[in-house]
Order: C-alpha cells, then sequence, then structure tokens
C-alpha cells in the first residue's frame, strides 16, 4: 500500500504522542524516581509488543526468532537505560534544549555507521556531520561561562539512541523490523526488571494517572509510527519526524515555563538542516548507488 498523505498524517499524530510522552516524562521525573517511572514504561511497552506479536502472522514463535539474539538484547538493554539518561535530561537541562541536541542523532548514526559498518560516505554528508556538530557546540557552548554541564547528559542520551540505530541497522541485515521490534520491547523490559531491586520507589498515588497516560501515549505513538511506515516510504516521512523539537519546544514553554536563549534555535537550526540534508543526500543515493 502507497499512501504518503496517510502516512504523514499518522507520522505526525506519532511524532505527537512521542513529544506529549516526554512532557509527562518530565513531570513524572520531576516527582518521582527516574528508574521507576521508565520500569514501569517498559513494562507496557513490553505487554504491548508481546500482544501485537500475538496477533501476528505466526504468532510469537515466529516474529521472535533470531539468529541475532545476544545483539537483539543488547539493543533493547541500550534503548531502555538510553531512555533513562533522556528523560534525566528532561529534567536537568529541558525539552526544548534536550531536544535540540538530539535532533543530531541521525548524523551520529551516519558517522558511526562509517566506523562500524563499513559504509561509505560522500563529502556532501560530511560536511552535514560537520555542520551538525558545529550546531551542537553552539547549544553546548563549552569553555563558557554559560556552559550547563547537564547538556553533557543529552549529548550522552544522543550518542546512545545513535548506537541503538546502528545496531539496529546490523541486525537489520539478518532479521526483519517485526523481529527487532518485538526485541526492542521484551528485552528493554526485562532489564529494567532486574534493575528494580536496586532502584524501585513507588510512584506518588495522584501521579498514577499521568503514568498510564504516559504508557498509552508510548504504546500508540509506536503504533502509529508501524502504521506510517506500513503505508509510505521512510524516505517520505523522515523529514516530518524533524517536527518533534517544534512540539516539544511548545511543551516546555507552556507547560514548564522554559526559557531558551538565541544560541539554542541557531543550533537546534543547523542541526534540523543538516539532518534534513544528510537524509536527503542518502534517499537520493539509493536511487543512484554509483555516484557519491
Amino acid at each position: 500500500m502507497n499512501n504518503p498523505r496517510l502516512g504523514i498524517l499518522l507520522i505526525l499524530l506519532a511524532v505527537l504522542c512521542f513529544s506529549l510522552m516526554d512532557g509527562m516524562s518530565k513531570y513524572l521525573g520531576q516527582r518521582n524516581d527516574i528508574l521507576s517511572v521508565v520500569m514501569i514504561r517498559t513494562w507496557f511497552f513490553g505487554l504491548f509488543v508481546l500482544a501485537w506479536g500475538w496477533f501476528s502472522a505466526g504468532g510469537i514463535r515466529a516474529v521472535a526468532a533470531t539468529e541475532l539474539l545476544g545483539l537483539q538484547i543488547l539493543r533493547g538493554a541500550l534503548l531502555a537505560l538510553q531512555v533513562c539518561v533522556i528523560v534525566t535530561a528532561f529534567v536537568r537541562l529541558g525539552l526544548a534544549e534536550t531536544h535540540a541536541i538530539f535532533a543530531c542523532y541521525p548524523l551520529l548514526v551516519v558517522l558511526l555507521s562509517i566506523v562500524f559498518l563499513g559504509e561509505r560516505v560522500g563529502w556532501w554528508r560530511m560536511g552535514a556531520i560537520f555542520v551538525g556538530c558545529l550546531g551542537v557546540l553552539i547549544i553546548v557552548q563549552p569553555g563558557t561561562q554559560v556552559f550547563q554541564p547537564e547538556a553533557l547528559i543529552a549529548v550522552l542520551a544522543t550518542f546512545g539512541f545513535a548506537s541503538y540505530n546502528v545496531l539496529t541497522r546490523y541486525v537489520g541485515r539478518v532479521d526483519s523490523a517485526d523481529t527487532s521490534f518485538f526485541w526492542t520491547g521484551v528485552s528493554g523490559a526485562v532489564v529494567m526488571t532486574l534493575l528494580a531491586p536496586f532502584f524501585w520507589s513507588s510512584i506518588r498515588p495522584e501521579d498514577w494517572l499521568v503514568m498510564l497516560m504516559l504508557c498509552i501515549t508510548s504504546m500508540l505513538g509506536h503504533f502509529l509510527m508501524i502504521r506510517a511506515l506500513a503505508v509510505a516510504e521512510i524516505t517520505v516521512l523522515q523529514p516530518f519526524t524533524m517536527l518533534q523539537i517544534v512540539f516539544a519546544s511548545m511543551i516546555g514553554l507552556v507547560l514548564f515555563e522554559e526559557v531558551v536563549g538565541a544560541h539554542v534555535f541557531i543550533g537546534g537550526g543547523m542541526i534540523i538542516a543538516s539532518g534534513l540534508l544528510a537524509f536527503w543526500r542518502e534517499a537520493k543515493l539509493k536511487h543512484a548507488p554509483s555516484n557519491q
């Protein structure tokens, strides 16, 4: 099925869900233990992928079949821990600045793919990576009096998510997207459950409604993204995912009264522009693989 308009609508709804999820994560993280919040979220996500696998063709056994079990578990664990880090960044740094830095993860994926997957990258995309890195430096402002050490938490989260994406590319050479999605949810839930005895702290009773909304929004966002990818090509949908930084910034401004400086807008704009350029170049090369 090829329906770009429906795909764009679904991906916009998915991005909105993820932005709302980030806002609720920051709210809960400010009032509760972050690891406990993420743990409950991974439990719900794990149940979601189990139910999704149950109703898939061939059932759970078929969707869980993999020749790269260790790497699949590593992917899920890495993503779950990365969520803990980025929620910490939401609380300590803010939604807008965290997402401005996080927007450079596609560029890091390209860079890490060169190192670990042996992918060839031409001057266009190398230039985009350079501009994106400059954008991050403008936001973080190292060596100045306005430097915020908390920004390094967002940088760490970005590296974690980029590494997760590179691992996803690698296992994607053997396993289907359905299998990777299944193990992302299951292994993430298992890893966070193993951490429970050491970090568990009860959620405040008045926050359970928000916790439930967070879990539902997370599952809905992933479902909408899956449906979007089923009806439209990733090359059509990817640019619209950049709107998450806009949605998250609006939530941060309205609900948390976050104020960001002009340097965040300048650096964020450079990162978004370079990311779109790198993605456009990659999409073009897929149709002309002999050109770099």
